[in-house]
């Protein structure tokens, strides 16, 4: 089981991750509710009504690794006018109405691994177990694959790359450790896939 998941019967999975696994990934996962940012909580005796049809933004996010975690509906119009203008103003209108609850999701799934993690730090020393009923697994999937997206888009990880180049950097390159936790997380990502198939 040891760096891999494994199904448990009657749903859910269960992998081995030792101190220093649980410490990463649990980094990580913090790192990436600090990128989305914090919710916007209702104040309260607020309409809960109006809070969820809150407008979000409706311009896509500066930085890359954000633009990766929530990309335009529609692709990303080229030049200015005509149908690449009808084009921006259907992702604008579609972002302002579903980035904040996609966030919101996000959030969720990276609280998640927190706090699996947490409970399992909290229950003993060292390495242990995980275990994660079958919500918890698609709470990991969802965190690892924008865990993914993130780094990836940090180390300009392309389609065209498939990791050949990235398993050939030299111990030196200071992308190393990034280039590490990318392909761990897509072994993880990859087994708890498996599963969560029939």
């Amino acid at each position: 089981m040891a760096g891999q998941f494994e199904a448990l019967p009657g749903g859910g999975a269960a992998v081995a991750l030792d101190e220093v696994e649980i410490s990463i990934l649990r980094s990580l996962a913090v790192q990436l509710l600090e990128l989305i940012g914090p919710g916007d909580e209702p104040s309260e005796g607020a309409d809960p009504l109006a809070a969820l049809f809150a407008e979000g933004p409706s311009e896509p996010p500066s930085d890359p690794a954000l633009a990766r975690l929530f990309p335009d509906a529609y692709g990303e119009p080229e030049a200015e006018g005509g149908e690449d203008e009808e084009l921006r103003e259907f992702s604008a209108e579609f972002r302002r109405f579903t980035e904040n609850d996609l966030r919101a999701r996000k959030r969720d799934d990276a609280l998640a691994v927190v706090r699996n993690l947490d409970a399992l730090t909290a229950a003993g020393e060292g390495g242990a177990i995980l275990k994660l009923t079958a919500e918890d697994s698609l709470h990991w999937l969802g965190a690892l694959n924008d865990l993914r997206l993130t780094i990836g888009t940090r180390l300009e990880v392309t389609d065209d790359d498939e990791t050949g180049d990235l398993y050939r950097l030299p111990d030196s390159d200071p992308r190393k450790p990034m280039v590490m936790a990318y392909l761990w997380l897509g072994a993880l990502q990859e087994t708890l896939v498996e599963t969560l198939m029939p």
